[in-house]
Order: structure tokens, then sequence, then C-alpha cells
């Protein structure tokens, strides 16, 4: 694709603005029109006049923003803002994850918002889409992050969860709350026995069967009237919870984190726990060369993560790249406690 002259979106102190079709991106500061590409707090916030989101975003957006005027859209099908053109299309991050399509007189902007290609049945897969400019996040933008094939990750938590019933003690996993604990909850073996969710996990696998998504059969802590049933039990719950009475219930106990970063060694020593599983719900590194590739960009923006490096790689690559200074990236740990508040999250 040729590049045109102009810039569709510019960087504002309110987040990535259109002014052609007057509206932003994951905008961090109150705007009239926002569209969303996910629902994780960094990407959206309270305080918008009019938000626009891919339907299946809508119950866990509801859920966290409150009572908020919102409008739907299935994926690929266009929105007319002001005489542009805009679509979402799948970003494979988690539930209702939109990469954003900006067309205006002939030049094509793609937002990915957050994404990555590993499967996941919790979420439509990341497709590529065409354009002239590109903005991709760097999360894991260093070649030492490459991620393991889904089904061996599942493996060997199951494996782990297996290990630890026998031994008659629970398996407690920290993930957050929103896109991994589901991801992991989906790959998980029921027959090893029961499956326990701190409140801000479960309010969102409610918010994901209700989107349509099977999970297999998940409880609450104060759903299990034998305690002795914590011994097999693996309970998932947010980071925020570890050191928290909440897990006095379960007894003896082996804990994990579940999270990209365990994929460095002293990752795992400073979260203080016995176990560590590599698992994102971003792009590694061989992905996000593919996605960029697959794009057919001339031009690429980075929001957030390993910015630096990055950028001086697509610059090596003969493409234009610059970097966007975002307020994307930070940890959604606070929401996920945030989003269990009146329940049994204690």
């Amino acid at each position: 694709m040729s590049l045109p002259s102009t810039d569709l979106i510019r960087l504002t102190p309110n987040g990535l603005y259109c002014e052609a079709g007057d509206f932003y991106v994951d905008p961090w500061r109150p705007v009239d029109r926002a569209v969303i590409t996910h629902a994780h707090s960094d990407h959206a916030r309270r305080g918008h006049t009019r938000y626009l989101a891919h339907r299946d975003a809508e119950g866990v957006l509801r859920n966290r923003l409150g009572d908020i005027s919102l409008d739907c859209v299935e994926y690929g099908d266009p929105v007319d803002l002001n005489g542009v053109r805009v679509s979402l299309h799948p970003a494979g991050h988690v539930l209702g994850s939109a990469q954003v399509r900006i067309e205006s007189r002939g030049e094509v902007w793609v937002l990915s918002g957050d994404y990555k290609l590993a499967r996941d049945p919790t979420c439509r897969a990341f497709e590529p889409v065409r354009a002239h400019t590109f903005v991709t996040e760097s999360t894991f933008g260093l070649p030492v992050y490459r991620w393991r094939p889904e089904h061996e990750l599942l493996a060997s938590v199951n494996d782990w969860w297996r290990a630890n019933a026998d031994a008659g003690r629970a398996s407690v996993l920290f993930a957050y709350a929103f896109g991994k604990a589901q991801r992991l909850i989906a790959g998980l073996d029921p027959s090893i026995g029961p499956i326990v969710c701190h409140g801000a996990v479960e309010t969102l696998n409610e918010a994901y069967r209700a989107a349509g998504v099977p999970l297999p059969p998940t409880l609450r802590v104060t759903d299990v009237a034998d305690r002795s049933a914590f011994r097999h039990a693996i309970a998932l719950a947010p980071p925020s919870a570890q050191g928290t009475t909440w897990l006095r219930r379960f007894g003896a106990y082996s804990d994990a984190f579940a999270s990209g970063w365990m994929q460095l060694r002293g990752a795992r020593r400073r979260n203080g726990v016995d176990r560590g599983f590599v698992v994102s719900d971003h792009a590694d590194w061989p992905g996000l060369q593919t996605a960029i590739r697959e794009s057919g960009a001339h031009r690429v923006f980075v929001t957030h993560g390993y910015v630096p490096v990055m950028v001086r790689w697509l610059t090596e690559q003969g493409l234009d790249a610059r970097a966007f200074e975002t307020q994307f990236g930070t940890t959604d740990d606070e929401a996920d406690t945030a989003a269990a508040e009146g329940g049994d999250a204690a």
C-alpha cells in the first residue's frame, strides 16, 4: 500500500485523537466519543460521554464502568463517524478485544490495542488487517519472549494441580482476573477436583458465559460446604489476593503465578510463589513481528512496552517507525479487585 501524506491520528493530552471523525481511541481523560479496543482498565476508563466497542465486550464494560452510553457493533461492521469509516476487527487479546480500522480519503490506520496471536478458545482469534499505518504495543517486545504452544502450557498447569491434589494440598493460581483467568479455566481438567474462584474472577466468568463462552463449572469459596474439598481444588485469584485472609480457608497449599513475566527466572522469585507459568495475553516477539508484517504497513507507531527496542528493530527493517507516549500498559489488578466489591473477595 502506498503511504498517504496526511496523519489521520494524532497524540493529544486526552489520548489518540482522530480529528476528521472527532473521536478518540482508548482515551485516558474524559472525552465526548471514545472508541474502545477492550475492557482492561488502562484502555477503558470512566467519564466518557459515549462509548463504542465490540458487542462481546459489553458485559465486562458495564460491569466495570457502570451505567454508560455504549454503542456495540460486530466485527467488520463499518460505522460512519462524521464521514470517517470505522470498523472493529478481532485482536485475540481478551473477550471482545478489537483492532480499530480507521479510513478517511484513502488513508487507512489500524490501532491494534493489545493483541496476541496464540490460540485462545475464550475469544476470537487475531485477524491481520491491512493498513498504511499500524499502531502496535510492545509489551513483550524482546527476543527472549517466545511463548510455548498452548497445549504444552495447559498440560503443565494440570500436571502441577494433579500432583498437589494427590499430596492433599490445594493449588492456588494467581492470574489477572479478566482474560488470563478465563483462558486458564477453559483449559483446566475438572476431573482433578473443584475449580474455585475469587470473587473478582467469578464475576468475570459470568460475563464470559453470558457472551456464550463455554467454561467448566466454577465455584466461589462460599459455595463449598465441605472444606476438605479444598485439598483437591485449584483456586484462581488475582495477584492482589496474595497474602490476604481469603487464602486462609484453603489450609496447606502450593501457589503459582501465571504471567508472561515468568519467562525470566527473577520474576518468580520477586513474586514469592512456588511455581511460575509463562502465559500471556499479549503477543510474544515473533507474534509482534508477524502482526506488523501482515498489516502491510509502511509506517508503525509503538505505544507501550519495550518501545525503543521495537522502534529500532522496525527501522532496521526499512520501516518508518516512531513512538506514541501513551498511558497504556499498566497492570489491571486494581480493577480486577474492584470488580469483586460486594462479593466474596475478602
